[in-house]
């Protein structure tokens, strides 16, 4: 069994460039793989690895001072879904391209019981789903509003012509919780008072709440594109781009000179031969389809190596 672990933990630190040289060092010698980002402001990463790996990662980041606290969300697949290690410095650990966004100015955490039982309720409220337009196709909670946007640091314009009412109790929910800590700043900013975020994220709900009021599955951003959230109803939400029909499996075009990432089911992909549509099917560029494995992602050859292999080959 294979252990994938999600995580983020917003604590000062003085020299990333240092921290980040350690923190691959140490990760390499457990044998990891996954995307670790390391700022001024802290660590966001998910990595993947035996349980035992996991285990020591666990230990070792909590040993570190100011990160004893750190929580991680837990899932399993059947293989590492990373090619590699990635551990690199950001200017922000998720950008959302402002300054000045504290997240102890956040919104009050719901943890997952409250959050089923708010939703559950009579009480009027705002639910956003805090993600990008390519995930909450996928799955959402019912009723959320799915901002048509394809990068998180497209939320704040989104939200200065969305026309919200500033008096309505928000929800705010994202895959593991770290966007709606810096975009609950933000709307409390702006004057929305009662500012709520979901502690843990979707995929902490789905552990301890079973996923329901939950429709369709939770994008991730590894090998797997999908994991499902309500085990009891894993029926799509979404449909193939090609033949219409119920899917939610995400594909890169077999066009290189495209790789448009979209929905796909078998079908379609057996149809177009992995592409996005005719006219990249017949595309000088298309690599050859193979059925097996028309459902992992397609990454460029350099993504297999370090980041100083990559920037060297890169440089010519």
């Amino acid at each position: 069994m294979i252990e994938v672990i999600l995580y983020y933990k917003f604590h000062k630190i003085d020299d990333p460039e240092q921290f980040c040289a350690d923190h691959k060092k140490r990760m390499l010698e457990m044998g990891v793989k996954g995307r670790v980002y390391i700022g001024e402001e802290g660590i966001n990463g998910t990595l993947a690895g035996t349980p035992e790996q996991m285990e020591e990662y666990k230990n070792y980041l909590r040993s570190i001072p100011g990160f004893e606290e750190t929580e991680f969300k837990i899932d399993e697949a059947d293989v590492i879904p990373f090619p590699k290690l990635i551990c690199k410095v950001r200017k922000e650990i998720v950008s959302i391209h402002l300054d000045g966004l504290d997240p102890e100015e956040g919104g009050h955490y719901m943890e997952p019981s409250e959050w089923k039982q708010m939703l559950e309720s009579d009480e009027d409220y705002l639910l956003i789903d805090v993600r990008n337009n390519y995930e909450s196709k996928v799955g959402h909670f019912e009723g959320a509003l799915r901002p048509d946007v394809e990068n998180f640091y497209e939320f704040p314009e989104w939200l200065d012509r969305a026309g919200l009412p500033k008096e309505k109790k928000v929800l705010m929910y994202c895959t593991g919780g770290i966007r709606c800590e810096k975009f609950s700043v933000l709307m409390k900013k702006k004057g929305w008072k009662d500012v709520n975020q979901l502690h843990g994220g979707i995929l902490r709900y789905a552990q301890e709440e079973g996923g329901e009021h939950y429709k369709g599955k939770c994008f991730v951003f590894d090998d797997r594109l999908v994991v499902p959230v309500n085990k009891e109803n894993l029926e799509p939400i979404a449909r193939c781009e090609i033949t219409g029909k119920p899917a939610d499996s995400y594909i890169n075009c077999s066009n290189m000179e495209c790789n448009k990432l979209f929905i796909c089911s078998e079908e379609g992909a057996e149809m177009l031969e992995g592409c996005c549509s005719e006219e990249c099917r017949r595309s000088e560029f298309k690599r050859p389809f193979d059925s097996d494995n028309a459902f992992r992602p397609f990454r460029k050859w350099y993504n297999y190596f370090d980041e100083e292999f990559k920037e060297r080959e890169m440089k010519g």
